[in-house]
């Protein structure tokens, strides 16, 4: 799902929306979130998971042209868990797909 899907599906949802007042009200939620995690906050969406800032420590890496040793800068990255409601949901969703017959690899 593409942000215009979540433009488009939030405006057909609700009719009082307007699909400007759907793309602004998807846009303010983003641009509060990045707000947040740049500022170093935990974002926390009960059912759905959380959000959060993880330290990748610095490292020696290799040019894989030269083969020469690089240095890695430390790095902040952002980090997403899902909650047990969505975990269960997709475990779920994707145990119904499965064909008749077919083997779950996970759990075999």
């Amino acid at each position: 799902m593409t942000r215009s899907d979540l433009v488009e599906l939030l405006a057909n949802r609700f009719g009082q929306l307007t699909h400007r007042d759907a793309e602004f009200a998807v846009k303010a939620i983003l641009d509060a979130m990045n707000d947040a995690l740049v500022a170093g906050h935990r974002i926390e969406i009960r059912g759905f998971g959380s959000f959060s800032i993880n330290r990748r420590p610095p490292r020696m890496g290799r040019n894989p042209r030269s083969g020469e040793s690089v240095a890695i800068p430390e790095k902040r990255v952002p980090h997403f868990k899902p909650g047990k409601a969505l975990r269960e949901a997709v475990d779920r969703r994707t145990a119904d797909t499965l064909a008749p017959g077919e083997v779950d690899k996970r759990r075999a």
